[in-house]
């Protein structure tokens, strides 16, 4: 396909965050008082974690926060250099530099605001049995500003794109932010995109949520997420298939696209509410043995999906991409991927 009229077409904001990924043991999670498979803020209580995790052998350091992961999955999946750009916050430190070199060796167009009073942030990621635990400690990621999103060079960016993926993590940075990105998504016909994130996102910063919701064409989540959602608002059921299928039919702010809602439940299938049909995917199995990490599934789910809605590819495809991509991710450590894709 030709490159050029690919430039730019995909625009993720969110938090970037430098994984501090090793594989520990449930003592390790006890002792920070983490459970497996959660997804929390760090609190007083996490921040020596940090430094005990970077002194193990096994200590990896890989790019991270799961906006800039989808779209890292998505530009490896596209291969086309500058498909994709990214906005978020990092530090002036040796961290945020790390980051720069990681975003431009993936071919992203990275415009990061750098904050010259907190340090990059950080997510511990602690891989007990192939499961993983993430503990975000946002620092400079906290301090993305609206200002920085307002700059011609930064909001050209957003004018660029047709397509446009955040995070529910960016809800309790900048909402303003991506309200503005909203609005002008859904003024200018593009295709805003958003993730439930974290079961804490959708109890604690429901109201964020609820404001920008209306303006979501795809709402991505794991059962976890949905059926915290759908308690939050009462409605009573466990069932995926319908909250997905509730989740889909909320109002929307425009009517140029219908919401699509995707919740993945790890090995059971992927469940899409479109057009008020409920459609299962299967996904790629794994055998056991073969699962490094489930770290960044999610997001490179998300990423494969998202390589072939802007190709505008079917549901079907963009799913089929999704399942390739989060299959490939597990079997590595931490959100990477081979050098080139075999997705045909």
């Amino acid at each position: 396909m030709a490159s050029s009229g690919y430039e730019g077409i995909l625009l993720g904001m969110g938090n970037p965050l430098l994984d501090i990924s090793a594989v520990v043991d449930e003592g390790f999670l006890a002792k920070y008082d983490v459970k497996p498979g959660n997804a929390i803020l760090a609190e007083d209580k996490h921040l020596p974690m940090y430094d005990e995790l970077a002194s193990k052998s096994n200590v990896e350091y890989i790019a991270g926060g799961a906006t800039q992961n989808s779209i890292r999955v998505a530009q490896w999946m596209l291969q086309i250099p500058g498909a994709t750009s990214y906005i978020g916050c990092i530090g002036k430190d040796k961290f945020g530099e790390e980051m720069k070199k990681n975003a431009q060796a993936a071919g992203i167009n990275a415009h990061y605001y750098e904050d010259e009073n907190a340090p990059t942030g950080t997510c511990a990621v602690c891989v007990v049995g192939g499961e993983r635990s993430l503990i975000a400690n946002l620092s400079a990621a906290n301090c993305y500003k609206s200002e920085h999103l307002k700059k011609p060079e930064n909001w050209a960016l957003v004018e660029k794109a047709k397509y446009i993926y955040i995070a529910g993590f960016f809800l309790t940075v900048s909402p303003d932010s991506i309200q503005l990105v909203a609005e002008h998504a859904a003024a200018t016909n593009k295709v805003f995109m958003m993730n439930l994130s974290a079961p804490f996102i959708c109890e604690v910063f429901r109201d964020a949520q609820e404001k920008a919701l209306p303006y979501v064409d795809y709402i991505f989540g794991n059962e976890t997420e949905a059926r915290t959602f759908a308690k939050v608002r009462g409605w009573e059921t466990e069932n995926v298939e319908e909250i997905a299928w509730k989740i889909s039919q909320l109002p929307k702010a425009s009517g140029t696209h219908k919401r699509i809602t995707v919740i993945t439940q790890g090995r059971d299938p992927v469940v899409v509410a479109d057009d008020g049909k409920v459609k299962t995917f299967p996904v790629i199995l794994l055998p056991k043995e073969k699962l490094v990490d489930t770290n960044g599934a999610g997001d490179a789910f998300v990423g494969g999906f998202l390589s072939q809605l802007v190709q505008e590819k079917s549901i079907d495809e963009c799913v089929r991409a999704a399942c390739y991509a989060a299959n490939v991710i597990i079997q590595r450590s931490g959100c990477t991927y081979p050098e080139k894709p075999d997705f045909n």
